[in-house]
């Protein structure tokens, strides 16, 4: 039995068929190894595109720490084993508003930053007269 190395999300039916020893393997016929394979493909999961995917570390002087952050539909086939209801579901639309706005503000304020660093580089002054100018620029 020969263990296949792969990456997490190169693995396939395969690499788990090669998991199983080669002495189950062998006491198999051929329709019984196509089955496990079929239900071993059924159950990996396969993403789906997702709209954001922000995933960074965040080091402290004794701790690290990841924070994931995705967005995307959801192309799960179970369904939840419980109704979301009340206050939870309040909270689910309050927590997405808030990303929303927060990615929204973020975005925004590296664009002017961008913006305005340029327009400075390039000297192009938006207000002649200016106090500033008055007063740096003499």
């Amino acid at each position: 039995m020969t263990k296949i190395k792969r990456n997490y999300n190169d693995r396939d039916a395969n690499y788990y068929m090669h998991q199983i020893p080669d002495q189950i393997l062998d006491k198999l016929n051929e329709q019984e190894r196509e089955g496990i394979k079929s239900v071993i493909q059924s159950a990996i999961p396969r993403p789906s595109p997702k709209i954001i995917d922000l995933r960074f570390i965040v080091d402290l002087i004794f701790l690290r720490y990841f924070v994931v952050l995705l967005i995307g539909r959801d192309m799960r086939k179970q369904q939840r084993q419980y109704q979301v209801n009340g206050i939870t579901k309040v909270a689910n639309i309050v927590m997405a508003v808030v990303l929303i706005i927060a990615m929204s503000l973020l975005i925004s304020s590296v664009t002017i930053l961008i913006i305005y660093l340029i327009k400075s580089s390039l000297g192009i002054d938006l207000f002649p007269g200016h106090i500033t100018n008055v007063l740096f620029h003499k």
